[in-house]
Parts: structure tokens; C-alpha cells; sequence
């Protein structure tokens, strides 16, 4: 059996390292293929694998093509959509994500991000304390837990909606659950936003939601650009001189908000929230130790399609 890592942004040296000696361990062959800048050699690297590793490469249907053997793909991260599940399932191949792995490191970013924003982007100026101000978690999962977890060691009063979880779990976390989406941004001054990106999703966080929120309110996105409406947040934070918006995700009318907005508006120049040593190395072990119960045993815990 071979297992192909194909990163273009490569993984430490620490966590490939460990990688090889799960795979290699199992009595498989590990290939690796990093800083590739040719979609071509992506292609060719497939074509004999049995099962792939990769990170925010695309899996495209064309990828699935060039790859006759493969059984398995596993996105090392908790984000899956840079996979075509439609040409993995109509070639009947399995794919993973590695949920909770870069769970820690997208939360703290999360939280530094509100630090950041709190006191003007470390400008000058007087800025505000985030103890005793209300925090909403937009979708409760591993990141949002530990988000909470975070803000309560803050003094914030946190506020939670996902139709997805028991309410009764968001309580006994110290959390106030909420009925509805509306009432969230309505609620809190910051929203920590972590849904994932799909059709149901995608521009679903537009002018009718930032309206609502509290004067000097600031929407936090570590999740996926694709879910922000950005024409509307233009309006919005026109509209409202004291509304602001921090992401680890570029927008696409990223040069608009930084001349207008100044200080009320930022964002990492690259995609950061897993951008720690310990979530690559996590992440990385995690898909080859997926990959090895899967091959061995038909394990398809984290299967997404």
C-alpha cells in the first residue's frame, strides 16, 4: 500500500517524520511531494497511491481521476471544502478530515484577535477590556468550546447558537445557549464565528445580522470567507462607524475595508488559525494514523462524505 502526502505548504519536519513511522510501521510505503508549483505533478504523484494526505490542497475531480488506486483521502484540518466529495463518493472513495486537531490554535487566535481589536490594533487611543463584555460562539464545536473556555477565563459572559447541539450540553458548559441566530448577534458585542462553508452557508452573515448587533460590536472570523456576504459588510460597517470585523481570512474586497476602516477592520495576510507547531504536528499524525485503521480494518470514524 502507499500513502502520498502532497503538501504544497509543507508539513514540519517533526510531523512528516512522525508520519513515516506511523505509515512505514504498518508495513506501508510513504511518498512525499511538497512545494509543488505544477498542478501536473500533483496528478502524477496519484496516479499509483492507495491513499493521500493533504493539507489546504485541492482534491479536485480531475485529482480523483488521475488517482486510479486511491481508497482514501484525509484533510489534515478540520475544514474539509478544498475536497470534491462528489467525485470521492462517485468513485467510492473515502474522505476524512482530522476534526479537534487544530482545535487550540484557531481558539487562542481567536481570542488574540479580540485583544487586538479591543485596543485599537495596538494604536493608540483609549480601547476597551473584554472582561464583562458578551461573547457569542457562532457554532459550537471543538473551536467554539474552547473559545468559551478562553473568554470565561476573561470574565466575559458567553452566549452560544448551534441547532446542531443540545442545549442542555451548552449549559452544563457555563454557556447560555440561544434559540436563534438572530438573537445572537442582537445579544453580544463580540461573535466568534466558526461555521464551515456550504451551500446552506456561504453569504449567510450579511447586513441583516451585523445590523443587529451592539454599538461597538465586533464580528470574529476564523472560519471561511465564503460565509461572509462582503458587499453587505461593506454596507454594515458604513452604515455603523462603530462595528468592526477581524478575520484570518482575507476577503476579497480586502483593500475597500482596510483604506475605509482603519483600525476597525484586519486581517492575517495568510490564513493562521492552525499555524502552530503543535496543530501541524497533531493534525499531520492524526490523518496517517486515519489512513493505517482505515487500510487495516475499514475504520471510517471522521468520514465526511
Amino acid at each position: 500500500m502507499k500513502v502520498l502526502v502532497a503538501t504544497d505548504k509543507p508539513f514540519a519536519k517533526a510531523a512528516v517524520d512522525g508520519i513515516r513511522k506511523i505509515v512505514e510501521e504498518a508495513g506501508f510505503e510513504l511518498r512525499l511531494l511538497e512545494k509543488y508549483t505544477d498542478v501536473n505533478d500533483f496528478h502524477a504523484a496519484v496516479a499509483d497511491v492507495d491513499a493521500l494526505i493533504v493539507r489546504s490542497d485541492k482534491v479536485t475531480k480531475e485529482v480523483i481521476g488521475a488517482a486510479k488506486n486511491l481508497k482514501i483521502v484525509v484533510r489534515a484540518g478540520a475544514g474539509y471544502d478544498n475536497l470534491d466529495l462528489a467525485a470521492c463518493t462517485a468513485r467510492g472513495i473515502v474522505a476524512m478530515n482530522t476534526p479537534g486537531q487544530n482545535s487550540n490554535a484557531v481558539a487562542e487566535l481567536a481570542a488574540g484577535m479580540m485583544v487586538y481589536m479591543a485596543r485599537n490594533t495596538f494604536h493608540s487611543g483609549t480601547g476597551s477590556e473584554l472582561k464583562g463584555k458578551k461573547l457569542g460562539i457562532h457554532a459550537y464545536g471543538n473551536v467554539g468550546r474552547l473559545v468559551a473556555r478562553i473568554a470565561k477565563g476573561f470574565g466575559m459572559d458567553v452566549y452560544a447558537f448551534d441547532p446542531f447541539v443540545n442545549a442542555a450540553d451548552i449549559t452544563n458548559d457555563g454557556v447560555k445557549p440561544l434559540a436563534t441566530v438572530e438573537e445572537l448577534y442582537s445579544t453580544c458585542h463580540y461573535v466568534s464565528l466558526h461555521i464551515p462553508a456550504t451551500e446552506k452557508t456561504k453569504q449567510s452573515i450579511g447586513y441583516n445580522l451585523l445590523s443587529k448587533m451592539p454599538k461597538g460590536a465586533c464580528l470574529v472570523n476564523t472560519a471561511r470567507k465564503e460565509v461572509i456576504h462582503e458587499d453587505e459588510l461593506l454596507r454594515a460597517m458604513e452604515e455603523r462607524a462603530d462595528l468592526k470585523y477581524v478575520s484570518d481570512i482575507a476577503p476579497d474586497n480586502h483593500a475597500v475595508l482596510q483604506e475605509k476602516f482603519g483600525t476597525r477592520y484586519f486581517s492575517t495576510p495568510k490564513k493562521m488559525g492552525a499555524e502552530t507547531a503543535e496543530a501541524n504536528i497533531n493534525a499531520g499524525l492524526a490523518a496517517a494514523r486515519q489512513i493505517v485503521r482505515f487500510l487495516q480494518s475499514g475504520d471510517k470514524t471522521f468520514q465526511v462524505n
